[in-house]
């Protein structure tokens, strides 16, 4: 008997958790099997993938368009195809985001976090900076710069994937009391969430650490005609746009 399946080659870590959690809800409602790519790593944050008892031989593809009429349903009778989409509509990830600010499930990621005893603890700034293969859709210096003058905050943390780039030379010259930080992509996730200040880049797995931030202030960079890849995955209600 065939199951549902997430597959990895369509997408990063960030790309992988909105797929898989999406799946997840459908799952859960309706008691599908499923086998999800990344399973593991992503448990690892307190989020439990949800896998259940039913699989068919007939598979229908799951896409941004028809998400909630399939979640909507009232008996699910097919396996789902859910690898050519990325689920990144504004009224998916709210949803997403939703579900992940719930108890017990927000309950659990903190449970999980190493360093949950930050939360509520500090007054630091964490700013996640996404280069790359994507440097050229960055929002560019002045966006982190004049982000930066507007929070008062204590301690200044970078995360990046390439310390060497200008933007990050620029930071550290004018804020040389700045510290990298090296953690896996796991990690990354949880010490960003316990900052009480936080700013994003584009992309998904900005997104995921501004999901995951339940105490903090998130500031993020306005879309940008040509710089955007991704879907409208920012649109979240206090969080604070900036101009770039």
């Amino acid at each position: 008997m065939k199951k549902t399946i997430t597959k990895g080659h369509n997408g990063r870590l960030g790309n992988q958790m909105i797929r898989n959690l999406a799946v997840s809800l459908i799952a859960e409602k309706h008691n599908l099997s499923v086998d999800y790519f990344n399973k593991d790593l992503i448990t690892n944050l307190g989020i439990e993938l949800f896998s259940g008892n039913n699989a068919y031989e007939r598979t229908q593809d799951l896409n941004n368009h028809n998400y909630f009429t399939i979640y909507n349903c009232n008996h699910l009778n097919y396996n789902l195809n859910p690898n050519k989409d990325f689920f990144q509509t504004k009224e998916i990830t709210n949803f997403l985001y939703d579900y992940l600010h719930t108890d017990p499930i927000k309950s659990k990621i903190i449970e999980k976090n190493p360093f949950n005893e930050r939360y509520n603890m500090n007054n630091d700034l964490f700013i996640h900076i996404r280069l790359d293969d994507c440097a050229i859709h960055n929002p560019g210096i002045n966006y982190y710069l004049n982000t930066i003058k507007n929070i008062h905050y204590d301690k200044l943390y970078i995360s990046t994937d390439q310390v060497n780039h200008d933007i990050i030379k620029t930071l550290i010259t004018n804020y040389p009391n700045t510290k990298i930080i090296e953690y896996d992509e796991i990690q990354t996730f949880q010490f960003a969430s316990t900052c009480k200040n936080i700013v994003l880049s584009h992309g998904s797995f900005s997104a995921i650490i501004g999901y995951l931030s339940f105490f903090s202030t998130v500031y993020y960079p306005e879309y940008e005609s040509g710089k955007i890849w991704y879907g409208d995955i920012f649109s979240i209600k206090d969080w604070i746009k900036c101009k770039v």
